[in-house]
């Protein structure tokens, strides 16, 4: 299969399970973040589909910072999710396909033809690093609510 239709298919899976993941919660804010994802997964997508036929871009994604602002909305008012930590083993499969898309994306950029298609697979590689990273905030937040969300900085969700 050609690079651009197993990353197209990875990210229709990815998307796929987002939207089923997010289904599956009754959390207003864990939802938002869930549909965020599967809504990235569809602009990587997009991207594929675009550079099969032509050249295109990809601008830097804000799920992160829109990320944190859910969670500090959710911290405020209160809503800790007492019912989904039934849910972690699917976090930490989504989990586990983003760190695959990760490590297909960087091992793609060793074999790219030139620097433009070797610069957008490790730009893509970071993002799924991204989401891999909010994942795990969330496993860590459905573990243990009240200590995760105590600390009022939010240090959890730095920046890469």
């Amino acid at each position: 299969m050609e690079l651009f239709d197993y990353a197209i298919q990875m990210e229709k899976d990815g998307e796929a399970y987002y939207r089923q993941l997010s289904h599956r919660t009754a959390n207003t804010g864990l939802r938002t973040v869930l549909t965020m994802l599967a809504d990235e997964e569809v602009k990587h997508q997009q991207l594929f589909e675009q550079l099969k036929v032509s050249k295109g871009s990809l601008q830097a994604s804000q799920v992160l910072t829109r990320t944190k602002n859910i969670f500090a909305q959710m911290k405020e008012s209160g809503d800790l999710i007492p019912d989904e930590t039934g849910h972690i083993d699917l976090y930490q499969k989504a989990q586990a396909l983003e760190k695959k898309s990760q490590d297909f994306y960087l091992e793609k950029s060793n074999e790219a033809d030139n620097a433009e298609n070797r610069d957008l697979l490790v730009m893509l590689a970071k993002e799924e690093q991204v989401h891999y990273f909010i994942l795990e905030n969330i496993i860590n937040f459905l573990s243990k609510p009240q200590t995760w969300l105590e600390d009022a900085e939010f240090v959890h969700l730095d920046e890469y």
